[in-house]
């Protein structure tokens, strides 16, 4: 009997985008080696996900996304061969899941719906704004009903994946460990570097720090490392930015001393799956983070880093990590031996196959 042969539609370019890298195109090599064939379908082409996120180019981006909705229609034309559609977030941006419901209903296909954060809820920067009615956030009830099995990222996502469908896997966005690792860095300097990382949409979590860490600077001479696609507007001396990179980010986030993770405590908030902690501990850098949705249940497991849930706690934490190196290694060991164990591809990689079952 032949393996099955799968169909990945996604929003995003192959190899762009964190959220599709991390949680199912780094197992690409495994579902060959198991023998399953499969192809991937993005919504943007690199062209249109290039231009997107820059300024202006209103008429280009429009054209771009009118092509991308048209070729996704097209796709419905060839997509009886496949016998399972891995559908990320969203066949489409914006609009009804046409795509979704004309696969199962019409093509009798079997779909696998994956999703990542709470996409059911408005983003609370877009709330009430005309993009977030075009977005359509009630489609996320129906494509979970009509899904052959829904793959969540954490418990919160799948509890409410539940309501709607029995038969939900917990995925979690997973790490490479042999791409993730400990590399010996030579600094320009000799400063404690206090690291985060994460695209221009989550620097709203770290603005409310930084007059913690204007603070803490009065005291301590340390640089806030900020590795991202777009470069803060934080008037600080103390930030080092660095644009992300692919082909850099293993050497840029091994400068990192201090890993952190700030988040708001709200519904949203909840569905993370805590990957910017992740990617700190599994290069054996010592963590601080906000105990929201997913980070709670790691630190607590891991007891490879500190909760802050306010102001004083993320003083006084990063005061702790700062003045004592030995427990800044400490800390590392134990969140790369926690990561290993519990959110690598390799120990993921039977939950995530009965995906595909």
């Amino acid at each position: 009997m032949s393996k099955k042969q799968i169909l990945f539609v996604c929003p995003y370019p192959t190899d762009e985008a964190p959220s599709q890298r991390f949680r199912f195109e780094q197992y690409f090599k495994i579902l060959k080696s198991y023998g399953y064939k499969y192809d991937i379908a993005p919504f943007l082409t690199i062209k249109a996900w290039n231009i997107l996120y820059k300024n202006g180019s209103s008429i280009q981006k429009s054209i771009w996304i009118l092509l991308s909705y048209f070729k996704r229609i097209a796709l419905l034309f060839f997509i009886r061969k496949y016998d399972r559609i891995f559908i990320h977030r969203e066949a489409s941006p914006l609009g009804p899941a046409f795509f979704e419901w004309f696969s199962v209903k019409i093509l009798k296909k079997k779909i696998i719906y994956d999703f990542d954060d709470a996409i059911w809820l408005d983003d609370p920067n877009e709330k009430g704004s005309l993009k977030a009615i075009l977005k359509w956030k009630r489609k996320v009830r129906s494509i979970c009903k009509w899904s052959y099995k829904v793959s969540a990222g954490n418990q919160y996502l799948a509890d409410y994946a539940k309501r709607y469908n029995q038969n939900v896997i917990i995925n979690p966005t997973t790490i490479d460990t042999g791409y993730h690792e400990n590399k010996v860095i030579q600094k320009e300097n000799e400063k404690i570097t206090i690291g985060w990382t994460g695209t221009h949409s989550t620097l709203q979590y770290l603005s409310p720090l930084i007059p913690i860490l204007d603070q803490l600077n009065q005291n301590y001479d340390f640089e806030l490392l900020i590795i991202s696609n777009q470069k803060p507007d934080f008037n600080v001396n103390y930030i080092r930015f660095i644009k992300w990179s692919k082909t850099s980010e293993i050497e840029d986030l091994n400068q990192i001393d201090i890993g952190i993770m700030p988040l708001s405590d709200d519904i949203w908030s909840k569905g993370k799956c805590g990957f910017k902690m992740l990617q700190y501990m599994s290069i054996n850098k010592a963590v601080i983070a906000s105990p929201v949705g997913v980070n709670q249940k790691i630190l607590e497991e891991s007891n490879a880093g500190i909760i802050a849930s306010n102001d004083s706690e993320w003083i006084n934490g990063l005061k702790k990590l700062l003045d004592n190196n030995d427990l800044r290694n400490e800390l590392g060991k134990r969140g790369r031996k926690y990561i290993q164990n519990h959110y690598s591809v390799k120990s993921n990689t039977e939950n995530f196959l009965k995906l595909f079952d």
